[in-house]
């Protein structure tokens, strides 16, 4: 799971991940409101990919989702 800052950085990230990973499996975004916050500026965004067979490169996620200010999460 990646968390990015906005829909527009997870959108383009979902693209991005189709060209430079390969994806399967389309992946979802999902937004993730802060707990006790109603403000839809302070949501995070999740990009939510499955990688059953492994073979997505943890370090390479990482790096990946920095170019949007973003990290990578174990689910």
């Amino acid at each position: 799971m990646l968390v990015l800052p906005d829909r527009e950085a997870a959108e383009e990230a979902v693209e991005a991940l189709r060209e430079r990973f390969a994806v399967d499996e389309e992946p979802q975004v999902v937004r993730d409101a802060l707990a006790g916050e109603d403000d839809a500026e302070d949501a995070q965004w999740l990009v939510v990919l499955r990688d059953e067979d492994g073979r997505l490169d943890a370090a390479a996620l990482d790096e990946f989702a920095g170019e949007w200010d973003g990290w990578r999460e174990e689910p």
